[in-house]
Parts: C-alpha cells; structure tokens; sequence
C-alpha cells in the first residue's frame, strides 16, 4: 500500500507560542470573544478557529485531533477522554430508537457491555456474529440495520476483521462501518480499506505509557462536526472530554508510535513462533496457522508488522493464574490488563476485560478458562524473555501438559 501512516504524523509540525518545538497547552475551561455576535455564531456552529468551551474542544485537543486524523487518512477527527468516551458516543450519534447493530461477537467487554446491556434501554439491539464470515454477517442485517461494528484485530481472540469485505457490505446496504483499530494501529489503516469511522482507545498502544486514558473518533468532517454539536452531539452533550494536559502528553509519545509498534510485532512474533514450536496453543495473527493470517496480510502496512498481542491456552484457569503470578515474580511483565505498555503485560480476559461476557457466551465463541492474554512489551532481548517464560512454563506445568 502506498499510504504511509507515520510520515504523515511526522509531516505535521507545531510551534509553540514562544517558538517551542512542541505546541503550547492550552490550559483553559473557556475561551473570550472580542465580538458578542462571534460567540452567537460559534453556538450555532458557524464559526471555525473559535473556542468556546474545554468540553466542545480545546486548541491541544485539536492538534492531536489533526495527529490522528493523519495517521488514519481521515479529514478530521475528535478525542475524547476515554476509549469508551470515543466509542459510546459514535454509537449513539449514529443510532435511535428502533435502530440496530450488527457487531463482531468477540469484542472489548466493556464495548460488549454497552450494546448487550446498555442500548436496549433506548431501544437499540445489536446482533453479535462471527465477524469473520461475511456471509453470517449479512445474513443478521435486516431494515432496521444502521451500523456494522468491529474491531481489526478482536479483543480477546485476535480475530481479524476483513475490512474490505465489510465495506463493500455496508456499501452495498447503505450502512455505516465503524471500526476499532486498538489493537493495530499503523500496522492496519481502516479507513483506506473502505471503514467510515475509525475509533481507537489511545489509553493503549498509541500513548504507550499506560499513564492516562484516551480516546479518538477519525472520520469525516461533517461526523466529528456533528459529534461536536452543541445541539444534538452525542460527544458534547454526554462530556467524554479530553483534558489538554493529557492530549499534549500523548501528541509527544505518538511521534515514536512507529518505532515502538516495530519493536512490539517484532517481539511478538518471535515469541508466538517459540511457543507454537513447544507445542502450545498459540494464536498470533503473524503465524501461518492463524485462520485469518492472509486477511491481514493482505490488509497490512507491512512495515510495522502483525501486531504486539499474542494468547495461548494454559489449559486451565489455574495453571493461567499459577503462570501469570509466576512470571510476574520473575519480572517478565505485570499481571494486569490493558496493552501497549513498554513492559509484558497478561491477564485471563474469562476473568478480567471480557469477564462482561457471560459464560456460556465464552464458550461458544472459544474464550476458554486458560486463556492467557499477552501484551508482548518493548523488551531488547526477547530471547531472553522467551527463556524466562520457558522456565516459568515449565516450573507450573503448562509446558508438560501441552506437549503431552
């Protein structure tokens, strides 16, 4: 593909006030007008290079809005203060009462939450389909149909999404394709594979730093209008703001973002090889055994690999937690949840991100109690880890239990 998602990030340049080579934070709630009538205009949306209010949208907010709308090819794009801040909001903006939803099955707990649980207080259903079966998935739109929802590389199972086949399904029934790209960013550009709305919770990879939460909506300039509006915008109205300091703090880690999303597909795929030659259930979309492996090649920004998630299958719960407390004593990485941390992190998802999921839901979807699932961190000598790893493998019984 020709689209080059880090030189666009690197081709935005800011200077700051006094000629910083970062741009200036803009450390306000509210904005003057030197004119009454300008403040009229700007409620009602008349007015661009205006600020009203930190909750519509800040001078930072707006650069790193331009950063990422760069990174995905899109004309504009809004922050928020949360992943899910990006995500319930988009939803919201594009459904009502009698609407429906046609998602992924496997997909971030609290996403799964909000449409199992949630929307249908307002009238809202969503069907959840195996994602990668285009067929299922056309089969559950019905007239009422308004949004396919899913996510490039699925949480927790690291399903992959054939984005192109979706787009030309929503296309092909006037409904709007709104993707999670969390798990891939660079690696997988929704929007240049036919997506009208990309989401991210910048919470993960792109901030890398596991110091704050975020979120972003990339699509066009009338949708993020629209999401801003001071009339019936899902973003304004709901508050899923976005602080300046913190939107300051995440342009300057996005301008390594290339570096370390080399370092964590690198990584991983050194470590999902090793354990799938031990014999361990291993699932990486890297790997030829990955059902889905050729879709995301197909898809992919090659540079910048399959991606630095990874599971494998304990075989039970208690072994997965029995290596998880092993390998954290043994400084291989932290027992928690999130991703895109510099350090390992894993956690059992049955019990954790998608533990909003009921059981008998898990099982038909194949979300087993010994999942484990690894962020592969920025480790130098991954050798190294992998020994660690072995040894803790072996020490609990994971590693005999699969060979045998």
């Amino acid at each position: 593909m020709s689209f080059k998602p880090a030189d666009n990030i690197q081709d935005l340049q800011y200077f700051g006030e006094f000629g910083g080579v970062n741009p200036s934070i803009s450390d306000s709630s509210t904005y003057t007008f030197l004119k009454a009538k300008t403040m009229f205009d700007t409620f009602e949306g008349n007015t661009d290079g205006c600020y009203l209010y930190s909750r519509h949208s800040t001078p930072s907010n707006l650069y790193l809005g331009e950063a990422l709308a760069a990174m995905e090819g899109t004309e504009s794009a809004n922050v928020a203060g949360s992943g899910m801040g990006a995500i319930t909001p988009t939803l919201l903006q594009l459904c009502g009462a009698g609407d429906h939803i046609v998602s992924s099955r496997t997909i971030y707990g609290g996403t799964y939450a909000f449409l199992k649980n949630f929307t249908p207080r307002m009238n809202i259903e969503t069907s959840f389909v195996d994602i990668t079966k285009l067929d299922v998935v056309e089969a559950a739109i019905t007239k009422n149909t308004k949004v396919l929802y899913c996510e490039s590389v699925s949480n927790p199972l690291l399903e992959v999404a054939d984005i192109k086949g979706l787009a030309a399904l929503a296309k092909k029934h006037n409904l709007t394709l709104v993707v999670d790209n969390t798990f891939s960013p660079l690696s997988i550009s929704p929007a240049q594979l036919g997506a009208d709305i990309v989401i991210h919770s910048l919470t993960k990879f792109i901030n890398g730093s596991s110091d704050t939460m975020g979120g972003v909506v990339c699509g066009s300039a009338d949708f993020v209008n629209s999401l801003k509006s001071v009339i019936d915008g899902a973003s304004m109205l709901l508050g899923a703001s976005m602080d300046s300091l913190r939107s300051s703090s995440i342009l300057k880690n996005m301008r390594t973002l290339h570096i370390r999303m080399k370092q964590h597909s690198k990584n991983a795929a050194y470590l999902a090889e090793k354990f799938e030659d031990l014999g361990i259930k291993t699932v990486y979309p890297g790997l030829a055994s990955h059902p889905s492996h050729d879709v995301f090649k197909s898809m992919m920004n090659e540079a910048y690999g399959f991606g630095g998630m990874l599971t494998i299958d304990a075989g039970s719960l208690k072994k997965a937690n029995a290596l998880m407390e092993l390998m954290q004593e043994k400084n291989v990485g932290y027992l928690a949840v999130s991703l895109g941390f510099y350090k390992t992190l894993f956690s059992a998802p049955g019990t954790s991100t998608s533990s909003e999921i009921p059981k008998e839901e898990q099982d038909e979807m194949g979300l087993t109690d010994g999942l484990i699932r690894f962020s592969i961190g920025l480790d130098d000598d991954i050798e190294r880890t992998y020994q660690m790893i072995k040894l803790c493998m072996e020490d609990v019984g994971v590693l005999q239990t699969q060979i045998a």
